[in-house]
């Protein structure tokens, strides 16, 4: 996928419970090297509860390092203002998204892992909107995508952020595809098949600049011929952008 995206996965409270895959944005050696993409909130209860009451990680590790502090003074003063603070998911996941990793973030659902996902890239559009699609995001449940979109309006607002969202589905008319073509939106929202159809089409030019890729429900399609497709869809626009 493209630096700094987040493949978001869902797992019930166990799953893939595994000390020697715990990643901890406090953590500066043990576990999890420098270079694991699996952000995996699942771990012993333990380690979180050592860490919550800001103890050093169990297994020795150093230190905490503060997971805000990868984002713009902005960013942060609008997430402290909106929320008590960063949950599991959050904390081990935006280290890794701001080195440039490729990540994976496995988490249960109201985890906060979406807007882990998000944010790092909306601070970053921030820093250059209007300059074509630079976010995309992809789910193979097309009606999330409408709950992604409005879901976004928050943090959006609160940013202040003018970024133009899109949403390409199967169901998108003709006109708004086209205007997609004349002003590319900043963040665009679809699905693994309308991402191939873009990237065949005169559409593939608005993706040139890609940054920020993000794959939700990645459960929903591994294993599968349709998560095949979109390996190879995500081949494509690595290609396309460049980056790797």
């Amino acid at each position: 996928a493209v630096p700094g995206a987040a493949e978001v996965g869902s797992a019930g409270p166990e799953a893939g419970a595994d000390t020697g895959r715990v990643a901890h944005g406090a953590c500066e050696a043990g576990a999890v090297p420098p270079d694991e993409p699996v952000v995996d909130v699942a771990g012993p209860l333990k380690h979180r509860l050592l860490i919550a009451q800001g103890h050093d990680c169990p297994t020795g590790y150093a230190g905490a390092m503060d997971a805000l502090s990868a984002f713009s003074p902005a960013t942060r003063s609008w997430f402290e203002r909106t929320f008590d603070g960063p949950t599991p998911a959050q904390e081990l996941g935006w280290p890794k998204i701001a080195s440039g990793a490729h990540t994976l973030i496995q988490a249960p659902t109201g985890s906060g892992k979406t807007l882990a996902a998000f944010l790092y890239g909306l601070d970053r559009l921030l820093e250059e909107p209007g300059e074509g699609t630079r976010l995309v995001y992809v789910s193979p449940l097309k009606a999330l995508n409408y709950d992604i979109e409005r879901n976004l309006r928050g943090p959006l607002a609160g940013l202040q952020a003018d970024l133009k969202v899109a949403v390409r589905t199967g169901d998108t008319p003709q006109k708004e595809r086209a205007a997609m073509l004349r002003r590319p939106p900043d963040l665009l929202i679809t699905t693994p098949e309308s991402l191939f159809l873009m990237l065949t089409s005169r559409a593939r030019e608005t993706l040139t600049g890609v940054r920020t890729l993000i794959l939700d429900e990645v459960h929903a399609v591994a294993g599968t011929k349709r998560g095949a497709h979109l390996a190879l869809t995500v081949e494509r626009l690595e290609r396309l952008t460049g980056e790797q």
